[in-house]
């Protein structure tokens, strides 16, 4: 169980976040929609402490703390809890596949390199890259890269994976490769929290949709109700444009 309540996050005085109310269940698949600077992304950083809220309480499993007093100790173990899977990679350039999963393990969970490379060549079959391990990033098309990010999330079982747009930066002939590897945790219910502009992907695989806007939760459900049956205007207003943009886009 994933618990947020009142978290606040400000940014030159700006609320970005304004008091998110938030629980997650074991298992659970949620996708986070929006327009663009409404708090998305930064309520994920917050989850894993790379932006440090301004108030609020964060609860992860047995792990409860106030988010203005965590101590150093406090957000390492929240982050062991939460793996992050950026827009962008993030992947070391001098790191092989298999030591780019592997660093996670060895200098976080403190475990042996041999344990951590065992691992890494488990979780590069699992992503479909054995013969990968040896390739640096460079070397790998942005869906590969994206791949190796997803793997070194999977490596470190954490309670929750956070994805942050984990498609945005792809070229889109790569696109469903990476969804394909999210179907395939989604399935095995791997507790998900994912930020995305895929609007197919929230209606296949989520199991509740939220869309916020201004920094705050302004609708949730199921996502036969949230698209079907949209409560609230914003989120009928948001849904129309980019719905019509996508099939604009499918169109040429």
């Amino acid at each position: 169980m994933i618990k947020v309540q009142g978290l606040v996050k400000r940014f030159g005085g700006v609320a970005v976040l304004d008091g998110i109310d938030l629980a997650i269940e074991q298992g659970e698949i949620i996708v986070v929609i929006g327009p663009s600077g409404t708090g998305k992304s930064t309520l994920l950083r917050c989850l894993n402490f790379l932006e440090r809220p301004d108030a609020g309480y964060l609860t992860i499993g047995d792990l409860a703390v106030d988010v203005t007093k965590a101590s150093r100790a406090d957000i390492l173990e929240a982050r062991r809890r939460t793996a992050f899977v950026f827009q962008n990679y993030a992947l070391f350039a001098n790191k092989t596949a298999l030591e780019n999963i592997a660093e996670g393990l060895i200098v976080v969970n403190r475990w042996p390199k041999e344990k951590a490379h065992a691992r890494a060549r488990e979780i590069l079959e699992r992503i479909g890259l054995t013969d990968k391990a040896d390739a640096y990033p460079a070397s790998l098309s942005g869906g590969q890269q994206q791949r190796v990010g997803i793997g070194r999330a999977m490596a470190a079982q954490a309670e929750v994976i956070l994805f942050d747009e984990p498609t945005s930066s792809l070229d889109p002939e790569w696109v469903e490769e990476v969804l394909a590897l999210m179907k395939q945790l989604a399935q095995e219910r791997q507790t998900m929290l994912v930020v995305t502009h895929e609007m197919g992907f929230a209606r296949d695989v989520a199991d509740r949709v939220i869309f916020m806007e201004g920094g705050r939760i302004v609708e949730q459900g199921p996502p036969s109700r949230l698209f079907g049956d949209p409560q609230d205007p914003r989120t009928r207003d948001f849904l129309r444009k980019v719905l019509a943009n996508q099939v604009s886009l499918d169109a040429t």
